[in-house]
């Protein structure tokens, strides 16, 4: 019987633990399938978002691409052009903060799809005036009417000219006033930029503040610099499409190619701009789908499990308030959505957040500046064609800022590098670019040299009259217009603005291929009066203008890589010193900040003062001023790099004082990092005894005993 009751003892203690034991496999069994659904699905996401970065960055980089495209076709000026670049960030203005705020509580997965399409539509909207506006047309002397009646360059009288040459031109004219008002078709474009500004809103600040809140803590820079490595692959692509479009004409499929009589380096030449929208619309559209499927939430990853702050957030928010904040994603009330005013106070009670807005905020003023007209510095500093220049872009400078970019992120992973550290990184890069970039002001071309422009007919530099200049003893006798633009290159190695400006007598041969004899103007100064001949097109540039295209492509590449270093530690700064539940409104603040106060203006301010710098405006049908035919190329490279080095030049002290702000707030014991990386420059010796009140913290610039730092 004994040994009967220890049989049965041992029965019911093994059946007991049975069921335990199955629990703890089920638990582990849950555990294991949620951790790999947490993976699974903030990978999913990682990747859809990387697309949208890599579409949005495609077509927005397009954009740049054909700015001078778009100046020739519209026939506008580059400020103008900078109003429909800046567009895009208006129509970010409209919706940013109710997207940021209230579409953080809401589905993000889905809100950024909606976006995509949003942006597509903009997109395909940009390139519709190209099929219902009139067929392009350049400036270029036509050499004969039929094979058997040839016409003078130069004309001495309108009695050369037979009676039905000279009706058939004036009707070609008043056919170009009747069709005048197609030229006003650019507002469709500033339209389709403004509507893909308000599809493209949702995607940054809500991708991004997706993948803090649902990625492993330690991962969260990394996947940023990721998505942001990505975003820039976009800009390759969108750069060497606007090369390849810039070879096609721009009409092509609608008018017979061998009748165009200008090729792709012509200064006339106007690319297919239009074809390169529908790609980028077409890509928007596949970039959406994917974000329909996701779901509004993740699994939590266990390490955040227990606590709704980061390790760095958790040292400024006081152990007693850590339990108010908790993911806003559990706790969806509408009373919350009324909490506007109050949030915006503490954002801007948050000095590290303010400085930082401020530095952020002139740094992209000279960025987006110097990016946008990139493109139109090479063509005229350098006299690059827009298909070289598009091509150099996309192949060499947007690899290093992708490689500049994920550096960034690596080394903030690599060295557990914190706040403090973040933001060191962050002011050297800057610090270093702009000092690079401070070289590209030695390495720039002399001016071409254009009769009556840059140089007189008699061959001195010193012009008093640019309106006068034009008109000579040499071309006296000819009938010429001052507002023609047909550039000829001579033989003394001097480009005309015209034939008939040149005195050209005769020519030989049609459209490209055409040649101009007995141009009176084209003589040297030992023989003015030997018989010279010039070609279609304008003359090349110096000799040393090759060369120094390659130390300008040098030196850009490398400052491109520096100044792009700081970007993900920036990042990280911003997101690290606010309120976990206030890390999307104030994403979306900085956003709405960057978008008014520097990809609004900065392109309109840039392109005026780049517009004070042309020699030669063109002139439209039907009378009034065109776009710029020739630029002076010593002032606008002080203007525009000039400008870029001021706006930089403020950006740092900004970065100074953010700096300065943090080293405040640090004990000595903390500017380091412990072997873990568990301390922060956030951090306190004593949270329980040092810390203060949250709110206290983000509205106040006085800390106790100042050991609790932002």
């Amino acid at each position: 019987m004994e040994m009967s009751s220890k049989e049965k003892t041992h029965f019911f203690s093994n059946s007991t633990v049975l069921p335990v034991d199955r629990s703890s496999f089920k638990s582990e069994s849950s555990a294991s399938k949620e951790k790999q659904s947490c993976y699974g699905g903030i990978k999913i996401f990682l990747g859809a978002l990387s697309f949208v970065y890599f579409a949005k960055a495609l077509s927005g980089s397009y954009l740049k691409s054909t700015i001078t495209q778009i100046e020739r076709r519209f026939d506008i000026p580059s400020s103008l052009v900078g109003v429909i670049d800046g567009s895009f960030e208006i129509g970010n203005l409209l919706i940013i903060i109710l997207v940021s705020y209230f579409g953080a509580k809401l589905h993000r997965p889905r809100i950024i799809g909606a976006g995509c399409l949003i942006m597509s539509a903009g997109t395909f909207l940009i390139a519709m005036p190209q099929f219902f506006m009139g067929r392009y047309r350049y400036e270029r002397f036509t050499s004969s009417i039929n094979s058997s009646i040839s016409i003078s360059p130069c004309l001495q009288d309108k009695s050369q000219t037979p009676l039905s040459a000279l009706e058939k031109s004036q009707a070609k004219i008043n056919a170009g006033c009747e069709k005048e008002a197609g030229s006003s078709m650019w507002i469709y474009v500033l339209l389709g930029n403004l509507l893909r500004g308000i599809g493209e809103t949702p995607i940054q600040p809500l991708g991004i503040t997706y993948i803090d809140d649902y990625a492993i803590e330690e991962n969260a820079a990394l996947y940023i610099g990721c998505v942001q490595t990505v975003a820039i692959i976009g800009p390759i692509f969108g750069f060497l499409l606007g090369s390849l479009c810039a070879k096609l004409y721009v009409d092509i499929g609608f008018v017979d190619l061998d009748s165009v009589t200008i090729t792709h380096k012509d200064v006339q030449w106007v690319g297919a701009w239009w074809l390169g929208y529908l790609i980028a619309g077409v890509i928007s559209v596949l970039a959406s789908i994917p974000f329909w499927f996701l779901p509004k939430n993740l699994p939590k990853p266990q390490s955040r499990k227990d606590s709704s702050t980061s390790s760095e957030q958790s040292e400024f928010i006081t152990e007693d308030n850590k339990d108010q904040h908790k993911p806003y994603q559990q706790h969806v009330k509408i009373a919350e959505m009324a909490k506007f005013l109050p949030s915006l106070k503490n954002l801007f009670g948050n000095p590290v957040y303010i400085l930082y807005l401020c530095a952020s905020i002139i740094q992209f003023n000279s960025l987006i500046g110097m990016v946008t007209y990139k493109p139109k510095y090479i063509e005229q500093q350098y006299g690059q064609t827009s298909s070289k220049t598009n091509f150099v872009i996309g192949l060499i400078n947007i690899p290093a800022v992708a490689f500049g970019i994920f550096s960034g992120g690596l080394i903030m992973k690599k060295f557990r590098i914190n706040v403090l550290g973040a933001a060191k990184l962050s002011l050297g890069s800057s610090f270093l670019g702009y000092l690079l970039l401070l070289s590209l002001l030695a390495m720039g071309c002399e001016n071409l040299d254009v009769a009556g422009l840059t140089v007189s007919y008699h061959g001195t530099k010193e012009l008093s009259d640019y309106e006068h200049a034009l008109f000579s003893e040499c071309n006296s006798g000819c009938t010429c217009s001052k507002n023609d633009w047909d550039p000829i290159c001579g033989e003394n190695g001097v480009t005309y603005i015209s034939a008939c400006l040149a005195g050209c007598q005769a020519s030989n041969g049609t459209g490209k291929n055409t040649v101009f004899f007995n141009c009176s103007c084209v003589g040297t100064l030992e023989s003015p009066s030997a018989r010279s001949s010039a070609v279609v097109g304008p003359c090349q540039k110096g000799n040393e203008c090759p060369k120094m295209f390659l130390y300008f492509l040098v030196v850009s590449v490398i400052t491109s890589y520096t100044l792009s270093v700081g970007g993900t530690p920036g990042y990280i700064l911003l997101l690290r010193c606010i309120k976990p539940h206030l890390k999307s409104f104030a994403f979306g603040i900085y956003t709405l900040a960057i978008r008014v106060l520097a990809g609004i203006p900065a392109p309109v301010y840039f392109g005026v003062a780049i517009d004070t710098t042309c020699l030669k405006w063109g002139s439209k049908r039907c009378g009034g001023r065109g776009a710029c035919r020739l630029y002076d190329s010593s002032a606008l490279r002080y203007v525009y790099l000039g400008l870029t080095l001021v706006l930089g030049t403020v950006s740092i002290f900004f970065s100074v004082a953010v700096l300065w702000v943090l080293r405040k707030r640090s004990s000595p014991q903390d500017e380091t990092l412990s072997a873990n990386g568990e301390r922060g420059t956030c951090g306190t010796k004593s949270r329980k005894d040092h810390f203060v009140n949250s709110d206290h913290l983000i509205q106040t610039t006085y800390w106790p005993e100042k050991e609790t730092r932002l």
